[in-house]
């Protein structure tokens, strides 16, 4: 069976209170100040079983105008309301901000009591019916049954239950997809038991041993115990009220206003993109940078609003807005908001949430506009989609996709898995599920193309850079993974080529120019000429202005020219490949050579003995064994 809450409403002392007590039984003013006063102050509670079975749960909210925030914060969670008018009042001012809330935050059905019947004569009540009749006008209860009662004689109230079970039948199931949430309305310990929350699901099921955290804090906590209308049970779901029993979390560091939820499921923000809607019975416009009190399920903080596309709202107007608030709460895009006015407090507008992670924008920007445009009607894709993009070159991972948005778990996947067939999106690390917009990729790819043509046009010589340089080059892609998987698939499309720490472009080609080429016929010149009593090269580079030298030689090594030994000391290949054959020749003839002897067969000084043979033991051709060296047992062969 559905799960449903209906709420009071109405001005103060019109009778909310005697009525869920003449319908329940049960006395929802359960506070001292409360009954010693006779209004309410806080949020009650009951429930009521209507003929068919159906159970729906009651939150009676207070009507004084002190207590709106309180009121607030129990119709956030309703499915139906009740609007109270007393017959003797009949529309009075809370009257008017009460049914301004109800509809600000999305509240569709409902019904009108009147109230206080047995104090005025039927005349009189004709009159008043027709004045609720002509206020209801253009509201969502414009229509809705208005039904005499009084909760003192009992005249009307059975009536009173009928209609509330036909609307009930009419009201839409909140769905049990999702995460769970729950705004907390009100916090207390237990003896034997510790810190108990009570508030009503919005979203999603839990169960008892369920992981939860509470929100903002970020407080992991354990459900020991679930209550639903003081009855114990294994289970709840969304649009039940309910009590939980939290182990691992004390009452001191728990709030009303705070959020319970789905582990690890939701994301804290004090940044919000939103659309608001100004009451046209706003008192004045609503200006850019003005200062409101934002309610959003059972929390109120104070915000700044920074209109985006206007200098100011007047009433009845809406606007694309940044929200930046003085704490941080947990909301998802498509939940409504109330907006009331700093000083004096007065119930102005209403909030449609649209991006819970925005950066922060600039004013009367086309592009930006655009995007929450995207938000606010787009389809669950194209969402999905612009989540991805706005999270930039790092992207966004699958489980942080899932806490920004308002889609069930399923239904992220299913669109994932479409987005990335259309290559929209790109997943870098299928392990951990990062995912990047095919826009932001493409951003990517050009600035390493970009970084790597520079390169090339100013080391021409040089056939690549390493990869660890050109990841330095690129600030923007701080993830190995990332830099490493767009390297890969640019190899994939024959766009670079990677050789082992080096990675260039794949059209690029070592050509020399003619000083250059005239360079390098020199020195090969020279360094045949010396054999293996080769100049130092820092005392050739002179001889050689034009045509970098260095480069052309660093060249010639890479190609297998010349051979460098040490720094600043070259060989040519053939000097090199010609020692090596004696030497080898020698050792398996002799077993072993000193350096005197090395020395007598290179003919050459000790500052080109000693680095020969150092040479030689680095590319395993000779190992040294004491002061002599003898043939490496892999290289025999060769």
């Amino acid at each position: 069976m559905k799960q449903i809450v209906l709420g009071t409403a109405g001005h103060i002392d019109h009778g909310k209170t005697s009525l869920v007590r003449a319908l329940t039984g049960i006395e929802t003013d359960r506070l001292k100040e409360e009954k010693e006063r006779g209004i309410t102050i806080e949020l009650g509670f009951a429930y009521l079983d209507l003929p068919n079975g159906q159970r729906l749960g009651i939150i009676d909210v207070p009507g004084h105008e002190r207590f709106i925030k309180n009121m607030v914060a129990g119709a956030s969670t309703i499915d139906m309301v009740a609007l109270i008018i007393a017959a003797d009042e009949g529309v009075m001012p809370q009257t008017r901000e009460h049914l301004d809330i109800c509809t600000l935050l999305g509240i569709k059905k409902g019904l009108i009591a009147l109230t206080k019947i047995d104090m005025v004569e039927e005349d009189w009540l004709d009159l008043v019916t027709e004045d609720i009749r002509e206020f209801m006008k253009g509201t969502f209860l414009e229509g809705a049954p208005i039904l005499p009662v009084s909760s003192t004689t009992g005249q009307g109230i059975p009536e009173f239950v009928a209609t509330l079970e036909k609307l009930a039948a009419e009201v839409e199931e909140r769905s049990a997809a999702g995460i769970f949430r729950l705004p907390i309305d009100r916090v207390f310990t237990m003896k034997g038991f510790g810190t108990v929350i009570t508030g009503t699901a919005i979203s999603g099921s839990l169960s008892i041993g369920d992981a939860v955290t509470i929100y903002p804090q970020e407080i992991p906590a354990k459900v020991r115990g679930i209550q639903v209308h003081n009855q114990d049970t294994e289970q709840v779901r969304a649009g039940l009220r309910t009590a939980i029993n939290l182990q691992g979390s004390e009452k001191t560091i728990v709030n009303r206003g705070d959020v319970v939820a789905t582990a690890q499921s939701l994301r804290p923000t004090i940044l919000i993109d939103a659309r608001i809607r100004l009451l046209r019975s706003a008192e004045r416009p609503l200006k850019h940078r003005a200062q409101v009190r934002f309610h959003t399920g059972t929390a109120e903080i104070l915000a700044r609003v920074l209109l985006l596309d206007a200098d100011e709202l007047k009433p009845g107007e809406s606007g694309l807005t940044q929200l930046r608030l003085e704490e941080p709460t947990v909301i998802l895009p498509g939940d409504l908001a109330v907006l009331r006015s700093y000083s004096p407090v007065h119930t102005i507008g209403g909030a449609q949430i649209l991006n819970i992670i925005p950066g922060k924008h600039k004013r009367f920007i086309a592009e930006v506009s655009e995007q929450l445009q995207i938000f606010e009607t787009g389809s669950e894709a194209d969402k999905v989609a612009l989540q991805v993009k706005l999270a930039g070159a790092q992207g966004i991972s699958r489980q942080n996709l899932g806490r920004v948005l308002s889609v069930p778990p399923k239904k992220i996947d299913d669109l994932l898995k479409e987005l990335l067939t259309q290559r929209i999106l790109i997943q870098w690390d299928k392990e951990n599920r990062l995912l990047n917009h095919q826009d932001e990729m493409a951003k990517l790819i050009r600035a390493i193309e970009e970084e790597l043509r520079a390169y090339h046009r100013a080391n021409p010589l040089k056939p690549g850079l390493l990869k660890e340089e050109l990841k330095s080059r690129l600030p923007q892609i701080r993830e190995t993974k990332l830099f490493n998987f767009i390297l890969n698939q640019l190899a994939e499309k024959k766009v670079l080529a990677q050789e082992k720490e080096l990675v260039r472009l794949q059209e690029h080609k070592v050509e020399l120019k003619e000083d250059q080429q005239a360079a390098r016929d020199a020195i090969e010149k020279i360094y045949l000429k010396s054999g293996l009593e080769p100049p130092y090269f820092k005392d050739l580079v002179e001889k050689f202005p034009k045509g970098n030298p260095r480069e052309v030689l660093e060249l010639m090594v890479k190609e297998g020219k010349m051979v460098k030994v040490k720094e600043e000391l070259y060989f040519h290949r053939e000097a090199i490949d010609g020692l090596k054959k004696r030497l080898v020749q020698w050792l398996r003839e002799k077993k072993e050579i000193t350096t005197p002897e090395f020395k007598d067969m290179t003919q050459t000084s000790r500052k080109y003995t000693i680095p020969l043979l150092e040479y030689f033991d680095a590319t395993q051709v000779t190992i040294r064994v004491e002061d002599k060296r003898i043939l490496r047992e892999s290289k025999e062969a060769h």
